[in-house]
């Protein structure tokens, strides 16, 4: 079940958050895509973060996407989901698609991608972009000029850029093909998380 404008899923300015408190602050800010990304959860954990997300963004404009949890998603009346490529291997896509959850899939090299379309996501993740430091990368940034190859190999599917991507370097990332940017550090650490969150959705605005 695809969604129902590819083009305006997600929203060009995509962050991704790792707790209930900043989905709420997001949310109020007039995030529209928020990304809830929580690891290492058991079940009944995963489904309690999940419910309380989906209270927490109700009566604003945002969507909230559930990382890796398909189960808790399910379970919880999520509508978008997204799964890195672990997680894709082990979820249940008949079942993810019977529950009309939107998918969104992360890439980092070719066969990723292959993997990806094969699941007709609603959207492809490529990264990492740049540098980051989040986390522990098993591989190489993969630089401005790849956004531009790979948006001409998946055609309409929404492409998403992400890592290690500061304000300052959206334009031209937009430009080399990126139709959203997800955000992880340049909110989450930046000195004034909530000034930085306007200027992304003051940019999204301007090139809507």
């Amino acid at each position: 079940m695809p969604y129902p404008d590819r083009h305006t899923y997600p929203d060009r300015f995509y962050p991704v958050v790792d707790s209930v408190a900043w989905v709420a602050r997001l949310a109020l800010l007039g995030v529209g895509t928020i990304q809830l990304r929580a690891k290492n959860l058991d079940d009944g954990e995963a489904l309690q973060i999940v419910t309380d997300a989906l209270e927490a963004i109700k009566g604003t404009a945002a969507k909230l996407v559930v990382n890796d949890y398909w189960r808790a998603a399910i379970v919880a009346g999520a509508q978008h989901l997204h799964l890195g490529q672990e997680d894709l291997a082990g979820a249940d896509l008949a079942e993810i698609r019977k529950a009309r959850l939107t998918l969104g899939i992360s890439t980092h090299d070719d066969a990723e991608l292959a993997t990806a379309l094969a699941a007709k996501p609603d959207y492809v993740a490529l990264g990492p972009i740049f540098p980051t430091t989040l986390k522990s990368m098993r591989f190489a940034p993969q630089g401005i000029a790849k956004i531009t190859e790979w948006k001409k190999r998946i055609g309409n599917i929404p492409l998403v850029a992400i890592g290690g991507i500061k304000f300052e370097q959206s334009a031209e990332i937009f430009a080399a093909g990126a139709d959203s940017i997800a955000v992880v550090s340049d909110v989450t650490q930046h000195a004034d998380p909530d000034a930085r969150v306007r200027q992304w959705l003051g940019q999204s605005a301007e090139a809507a």
